[in-house]
């Protein structure tokens, strides 16, 4: 079988990377980057037999490709803390990266939401590319919501990568925090201005879009609250490119008494 490397770049993820790092126990080499956790992420993941590099934070895609840049293999399997390679998908991949004539492979994700799955609402199949010859593709550059650039042949696997994102409803609050963030300042970089209303079309159309035309009420309970998470994120995410623009010429403000 063709040897495989393993990358997981990391922050504070004490209670993600020993499961992480177990499932992938069958790749012939097992990469962490860190980028300064102040927890036991380091100490655990070399407990587990990785190896760990330190490497400041620049953005997701450069810290991948950081980390894509230490494999030695002639296959690159990426996956992040918080998701797990399952016995089946470990199996389909041994498989997989023998056949000739493919140079990457997409697998379905699986998200679990507040410990629920969660199968509708946007979140599956959600096909992710993960696994491809270590030369013949790289990450881009941006920020937040990196994807893999590959110009060769890829095919999918049936297979799912299991995803745990949201544990309580207080993960949701800081990633939703976190990942708005991140993609106002790409926005905001990008030269990009928005009026005080986007942030709220956009806010409605999110939880319209994951609730009712990706059937999230099939979710339960569970569907709702992704909804409203996710018209949260895209709220901020606008609302933060505003406030950090409204000074360029183009921009827009409120009427008096409305950003009180």
């Amino acid at each position: 079988m063709p040897l495989i490397s393993a990358i997981v770049i990391t922050r504070n993820e004490a209670d993600n990377i020993g499961a992480c790092l177990d499932s992938l126990a069958f790749c012939h080499e097992r990469i962490v980057v860190d980028c300064g956790s102040t927890d036991l992420t380091a100490k655990i993941a070399l407990e587990k037999g990785a190896s760990v590099e330190l490497h400041d934070w620049e953005g997701f895609g450069p810290q991948k490709n950081y980390a894509l840049s230490l494999a030695t293999g002639t296959w690159v399997l990426s996956i992040d803390a918080d998701e797990r390679v399952t016995p089946e998908l470990a199996a389909a991949i041994k498989i997989a990266v023998a056949q000739e004539g493919v140079d990457a492979w997409e697998f379905p994700r699986l998200s679990s939401f507040c410990g629920r799955p969660m199968r509708h609402s946007g979140w599956y199949p959600d096909y992710v590319l993960r696994l491809f010859r270590r030369r013949k593709a790289r990450f881009d550059d941006v920020i937040v919501h990196e994807r893999v650039i590959c110009g060769g042949v890829v095919k999918r696997l049936p297979q799912p990568l299991l995803h745990y994102p949201v544990h309580k409803l207080e993960d949701a609050l800081s990633r939703m925090d976190r990942y708005s963030t991140a993609s106002a300042q790409a926005l905001v970089a990008s030269g990009r201005t928005v009026s005080f209303w986007t942030g709220i079309g956009h806010g409605l159309y999110s939880f319209l879009r994951t609730y009712v035309l990706r059937l999230g009420f099939l979710d339960g309970a569970e569907g709702f609250l992704l909804a409203v998470a996710n018209a949260e994120g895209s709220y901020y995410r606008y609302m933060k490119v505003w406030l950090a623009t409204r000074g360029r010429a183009g921009g827009s403000r409120p009427a008096d008494g409305e950003d009180k």
